[in-house]
């Protein structure tokens, strides 16, 4: 039978393959934006500002910046070599979608991929252009030049369908990418930066599980989260196959508005194996991206089950303006 021999958590944000001395960049585009989600609640830049004082300059000048940029990238490294070294047979990875495949025509709140291949396509100059400030520098983070095929787990994916099902977990199934606007995307960036970073574009086969963090109106509710990684952790275990598997969750921590006592109450409860905590937290706080932090849950409650203990690599908020907006970056593993 299969047996789980790693899990590893990691944020994907465009920031880790930002230089740092380019950061302003999205920076700008916070100063516009007048939908920032800070714990369950929506403010414009100014009032953000506002709320936050005395404010993060301290958190973004070029050195500091320089600093946490660093921080996240040996914490990657930390979690690449943890990868290599286990020598996993198959990975599973819990990520979500931000609309680059999935549309108003069809949203699944869960989805498990059972193709053969996984592509992962670049970008078009023209969408590229077309991209907001900050965001086409990162695209080489989570594809290859030239773009890369991976192979699925497709055998695992079918047994993680029957066995969820059987669990009363109603998966939608997949074995082919949507195509988006008649064209092929290929897999979306939270998967993509594993693959490229921390698999470092030689994963063993896979399967991509879509958990719908974000997108109204469909999103699996906290607790909905935490009982799904005993009944992923189990149907991946009883897979037939004589396999060493890895299970990662991509994304998060809060952001596009850093709350560090929110992301310490998550890593907390992660650490402590307190689930009773991980679900009291609001579901209102989990709005905007922040709400990739549901990816974390399955995986931290299957982990769990299975009694491993989580090493926390390191935990780095990556300011980028004044009111307290970027991305907090959170890098973890369960063994």
């Amino acid at each position: 039978m299969a047996k789980i021999v790693l899990g590893v958590g990691s944020s994907h944000g465009p920031m880790l393959s930002t230089p740092p001395d380019q950061w302003h960049l999205r920076g700008e585009a916070d100063r516009k934006n007048t939908r920032h989600f800070y714990r369950g609640e929506m403010f414009d830049y100014p009032k953000l500002l506002a709320a936050r004082q005395p404010g993060f300059g301290d958190a973004i000048t070029p050195a500091e910046r320089q600093k946490r940029f660093d921080a996240c990238q040996r914490a990657l490294d930390a979690l690449a070599a943890k990868f290599a070294e286990v020598k996993a047979d198959a990975v599973v990875i819990v990520g979500n979608d931000q609309r680059e495949l999935f549309t108003d025509e069809n949203t699944p709140a869960m989805l498990v991929f059972a193709g053969e291949t996984i592509e992962n396509i670049p970008e078009t100059e023209e969408a590229k252009a077309k991209m907001p400030p900050g965001i086409a520098i990162a695209e080489a983070g989570h594809c290859p030049p030239g773009g890369a095929e991976y192979r699925g787990a497709s055998d695992l994916a079918k047994h993680l369908v029957a066995s969820l099902i059987d669990q009363e977990f109603d998966v939608s199934e997949s074995s082919r990418l949507p195509k988006v606007n008649g064209h092929e995307h290929g897999i979306p960036h939270a998967f993509g930066f594993l693959y490229r970073r921390i698999m470092v574009d030689n994963p063993a086969p896979s399967v991509p599980l879509f958990l719908n963090a974000g997108i109204p109106d469909n999103r699996p509710k906290i607790a909905r989260c935490l009982k799904f990684g005993p009944a992923l952790t189990k149907a991946i275990e009883s897979w037939k196959e004589d396999a060493r598997v890895a299970v990662f969750c991509s994304g998060g921590l809060t952001h596009f508005v850093i709350d560090e006592d929110l992301d310490r109450r998550v890593i907390k409860g992660m650490l402590e194996k307190d689930e009773k905590a991980l679900g009291a937290i609001p579901e209102s706080y989990l709005l905007g991206n922040t709400c990739e932090i549901r990816n974390w849950l399955p995986v931290s409650s299957g982990m769990n089950l299975l009694g491993k203990k989580m090493t926390l690599v390191d935990y780095v908020p990556c300011y980028r303006t004044e009111a307290g907006t970027g991305n907090a970056m959170g890098f973890v593993y369960w063994q």
